[in-house]
């Protein structure tokens, strides 16, 4: 999951929805759906939502669905969507997004496209980090990436 908002409220939220995650799989036997966590996430967001200041992007696979992503914003709503952003610089990345994005990459076309819109918002707002840190979700697993400082530039020029 990915989180914008106060990293403490992001933290206790993803922080309880594990907890509930770990209870589910012991109480039923079987793993928790994407859109089980998804809604969870959703149900604090809510419930807490004079309370905290967290937006949530929710993204896996699991048999049932296959891969989902989900948009989480303050307050606590639930919208799947094929692409999602979040953050103080994906205000910089609409125009980007629409020009670039299209359903059904190839994943090394979906990690490229991932890449350069992180670089681009680092480029532009001082508050989005120095590196690019990606995870490409299958019912494999998850395949972390990380991009360093000196070559963040490169992915956009």
């Amino acid at each position: 999951q990915s989180t914008w908002g106060t990293t403490s409220h992001t933290q206790a939220v993803t922080d309880a929805v594990k907890y509930n995650m770990n209870f589910s799989r012991f109480d039923n036997e079987a793993e928790p759906t994407v859109l089980m966590a998804a809604n969870t996430f959703k149900d604090f967001g809510y419930r807490y939502r004079d309370q905290l200041s967290a937006g949530l992007i929710v993204a896996g696979y699991d048999d049932q669905l296959g891969g989902q992503v989900y948009s989480i914003p303050i307050g606590g709503c639930l919208l799947r969507q094929k692409l999602t952003m979040g953050g103080s610089g994906s205000t910089f990345l609409y125009g980007y997004a629409d020009k670039h994005f299209r359903p059904n990459m190839t994943r090394d076309e979906a990690l490229k496209f991932v890449q350069t819109a992180v670089a681009l918002a680092i480029e532009r707002d001082g508050s989005s980090g120095g590196c690019v840190r990606t995870g490409v979700v299958t019912k494999d697993g998850m395949e972390r990436q990380i991009v360093m400082a000196p070559d963040v530039e490169k992915l956009f020029k």
